[in-house]
C-alpha cells in the first residue's frame, strides 16, 4: 500500500489520480479535512482507506504499521503558505513532522519522497541549483521550515536514501481549495471571468518591467508524471528541482489565459502590498540537470500549452473541473 500524507490537497491529490491511471488502488489517504472544499479532489479518486495525519504518525511510531503494509511514502503533507506567520505551527507540520515521516520510511527501507520548495532559494542571490542546500536564503518563514528539512536530511548522510522535490511554480486542477494560494493562472481566470481584465503586480525593480517579472511555472499533470518516474525507477534522487528549466513572464501567462478563453488581453498593473516587498521573487528558474540526467528524465509542457489544457478542459468545464 502507498501512502500519500497530503492526498487531498493539490499535487498530493494529482498524484492519488496518476497513481490510479496506472492501475494502482492500493492507496492509504493521510489528511485532515478542514472546513474547504478538499474533499472534491478525492471524489473521483479510488484508494484503500483515508487517516489522519497524527492518527498515521502514532501507528507509524508505535510499530502498527511497518514495510509490511507501507510499500512506499509519498509525503506531500505540509502547510503551504508562503504569507504564514506562526513560526511554530511551519515548524511542527513542514519539519518536526516530516522528520517522524522520514524516520519510518528509512526504518523500514520503504521509498521516501517528500516535498521540498523552491521557496528555499530565497530571492536567488546564490542562484537555483540543486547540487547545495547550504548557504540558501529563504525569504520567508514557510521556506525556512523546507530548508530546515532539507538540511536535517543532508546533516544526517540520508540524501542518497530519499528524494526531495523542490517544486517550483506548481498549477492545474485540484487546487481550487488554495484561496490566496492558489495560482496565478486559476486567479486570473477568476478575474477575467469576473472584471474582463487581469491584475499584475506592478514592478519595484528597474530591470523588470511591470509584468515582467520572471518564475519557472509548472503544470502539476507534468510535475506528477515525474514523481510517478522517480517511484517507478525504485531510485533514490537526492533532493531536486522540479520545475521546466524555463522561466516566463508574468505577461506571458496573463495573455496565454486570454488566447485559451478567446478574449483579447486586457492587463493591469497594481502595487504589491507592503506585506509582500522583501518577500518577492522577481525571477526563479529551475537548473535541471540533476532529474533530466536521471532515469526519470522528462519533457515538459510549453506554458501556452499546458495553461490551454487548464483552462479548456477543466476550469471551463464542470464534469471534469477536478482531475
Amino acid at each position: 500500500m502507498i501512502a500519500v500524507t497530503g492526498a487531498a490537497g493539490f499535487i498530493g491529490s494529482c498524484f492519488v489520480r496518476t497513481l490510479n491511471e496506472q492501475g494502482y488502488n492500493d492507496i492509504l489517504i493521510v489528511d485532515s479535512f478542514e472546513q474547504d472544499d478538499r474533499w472534491n479532489n478525492l471524489v473521483t479518486k479510488k484508494f484503500r482507506g483515508i487517516e489522519h495525519p497524527e492518527v498515521f504518525k502514532r501507528k507509524c511510531s508505535e510499530g502498527i504499521y511497518d514495510a509490511h503494509d507501507i510499500s512506499a511514502l509519498i509525503h506531500m503533507g505540509a502547510c503551504s503558505s508562503t504569507t504564514e506567520r506562526n513560526a511554530e505551527y511551519l515548524l511542527e507540520n513542514n519539519y518536526r513532522y516530516s522528520i517522524a515521516m522520514a524516520q519510518f520510511a528509512l526504518a523500514h527501507d520503504i521509498p521516501f519522497i517528500y516535498a521540498s520548495s523552491a521557496a528555499t532559494y530565497g530571492a536567488g542571490e546564490n542562484g537555483y541549483d540543486d547540487v547545495s542546500v547550504s548557504g540558501l536564503r529563504p525569504l520567508n518563514m514557510y521556506g525556512y521550515s523546507k530548508q530546515l528539512f532539507d538540511e536535517w536530511i543532508i546533516g544526517n548522510g540520508l540524501e542518497q536514501s530519499v528524494t526531495g522535490i523542490k517544486f517550483f511554480n506548481v498549477f492545474g486542477p485540484n487546487e481550487y481549495h488554495k484561496g490566496d494560494m492558489a495560482s496565478m493562472i486559476f486567479k486570473s481566470w477568476k478575474q477575467v471571468h469576473a472584471q474582463g481584465h487581469i491584475s499584475l503586480f506592478a514592478s519595484d525593480i528597474a530591470e523588470y518591467p511591470d509584468g515582467g517579472q520572471m518564475r519557472d511555472f509548472i503544470y502539476v499533470k507534468d510535475a506528477c508524471k515525474v514523481m510517478w518516474n522517480i517511484l517507478q525507477s525504485k531510485q533514490s534522487h537526492g533532493i531536486i528541482n522540479l520545475g521546466t528549466g524555463k522561466a516566463r513572464a508574468w505577461n506571458d501567462l496573463a495573455h496565454a489565459v486570454f488566447k485559451a478563453l478567446g478574449k483579447q488581453s486586457d492587463i493591469r498593473y497594481v502595487s504589491m502590498p507592503d506585506s509582500l516587498k522583501g518577500q518577492y521573487q522577481y525571477y526563479t528558474q529551475a537548473v535541471m540537470n540533476k532529474l533530466q540526467s536521471s532515469s526519470s528524465a522528462h519533457r515538459f509542457m510549453e506554458l501556452e500549452d499546458s495553461i490551454s489544457d487548464y483552462v479548456v478542459n477543466h476550469l471551463e468545464q464542470s464534469t471534469t473541473r477536478y482531475y
